[in-house]
C-alpha cells in the first residue's frame, strides 16, 4: 500500500470520518428547557440524553457505516491494483457506504423531535464524507497528492540495487581512446611525430565512418523518478495497471517504445509507463 498515492480528496474523506466518529459520542437529542418555573419539574424527571453508542441501529447505519466506508475508500485508492468484492470495485463499495451513511443521517435528524449535537455534527460530517468520496476522483482541485513527494537524493556509486551505468550518482564514463570522439589520438606504431596520415587512409576512414554516423543511437538504460504517482501497465497491452510508480522512488528504464518507457520496479516487475512527462532522470 502506497500512502503517497493518496490525494487531497482522500484527506477530506479521512477528516470527515474522524469528525463523524467524534460525533458518535455526543448527545443525539437536546434536553428540555429547565429554566424558570420548569426547574422543579425537570429535577423530578430523568432527562439524561444518550449518544449513538446507546442506540445500536443508529450507530451501525450512520456512524460506523460512514467510518467503515471511508476506510474502504482510502485503502482501495492506496492499493497498487483495484480489488473487487462480490463483483464490485472495492472503492465503489466504500463510496456506496458513505452515501448510505449520509442518507441515514439526513432522515434521522428529520425524524428527531429535538436534535442534539451528535445528530447535527454527524449529518454535517456524513455529507462532507459522501461528497469527498464521490468528488475526489472527479474534481481537479482534490486530485493533487496529499503528501508532497520529497526530492529524490542521488545515491553514491555502487549503492542500491543494480549499481552501475545509469544509476543516479554513478560515474558515467565513456570508453575514450583511439577513435573515440574527443579522445586523444595516439600515433600508430612506426609513425613518427608530426608525420601526416596518407590521404587514402583519411578518405577511407571518413567513408567508413559515414554509415556509423547515420545509425540511430542505442538506448542506454537509466534511472528515473516520477513527479506524481503514475500507473504502470502490462507489456501485453492490458488496460489494468500492474503497479503504481510512486514519487520519491527510483525506477529503471530498460527500453523505450515511442514516447513510452519500459520500466522495472524494485521487485523485478516490468511494465509500460505511458505518461513520461516531467520525469527526473538520475
Amino acid at each position: 500500500m502506497n500512502i503517497r498515492s493518496l490525494t487531497r480528496g482522500d484527506g477530506v474523506v479521512i477528516g470527515a470520518a474522524v469528525l463523524l466518529f467524534i460525533a458518535s459520542f455526543l448527545d443525539l437529542t437536546g434536553g428540555p428547557d429547565c429554566s424558570g418555573p420548569y426547574a422543579k419539574f425537570c429535577e423530578a424527571q430523568d432527562y439524561s440524553s444518550s449518544n449513538a453508542w446507546d442506540a445500536l441501529s443508529t450507530l451501525m447505519s450512520m456512524y460506523l457505516a460512514g467510518v467503515i466506508g471511508a476506510a474502504i475508500v482510502v485503502i482501495s485508492r492506496a492499493l497498487p491494483q483495484p480489488r473487487k468484492v462480490a463483483g464490485l470495485d472495492l472503492g465503489q463499495f466504500g463510496v456506496a457506504l458513505t452515501i448510505f451513511a449520509a442518507w441515514t443521517a439526513f432522515w434521522s435528524i428529520i425524524d428527531a423531535n429535538s436534535a442534539g449535537a451528535g445528530l447535527i455534527i454527524g449529518l454535517i460530517a456524513a455529507l462532507i464524507l459522501a461528497a469527498g468520496a464521490v468528488a475526489g476522483p472527479l474534481v481537479p482541485a482534490l486530485q493533487p497528492a496529499l503528501i508532497g513527494a520529497p526530492k529524490p537524493q542521488a545515491a553514491p556509486y555502487g549503492a542500491g540495487p543494480n549499481p552501475g551505468y545509469g544509476y543516479p550518482g554513478a560515474q558515467q564514463q565513456a570508453g575514450g581512446g583511439y577513435g573515440y570522439p574527443g579522445g586523444q589520438q595516439q600515433p600508430q606504431a612506426g609513425q613518427t611525430h608530426g608525420q601526416q596520415v596518407p590521404a587514402e587512409a583519411t578518405a577511407g576512414g571518413a567513408a567508413g565512418a559515414t554509415p556509423a554516423a547515420g545509425t540511430a543511437p542505442e538506448f542506454a538504460p537509466f534511472w528515473f523518478a516520477v513527479p506524481v504517482a503514475r500507473p504502470l501497465y502490462g507489456e501485453d497491452g492490458s488496460p489494468s495497471p500492474i503497479a503504481e510508480l510512486a514519487p520519491g522512488t527510483w525506477y529503471l528504464a530498460v527500453e523505450q517504445r515511442g514516447q513510452a518507457l519500459i520500466a522495472q520496479t524494485q521487485d523485478g516487475r516490468r511494465g509500460v509507463l505511458q505518461d513520461t512527462t516531467g520525469i527526473q532522470r538520475g
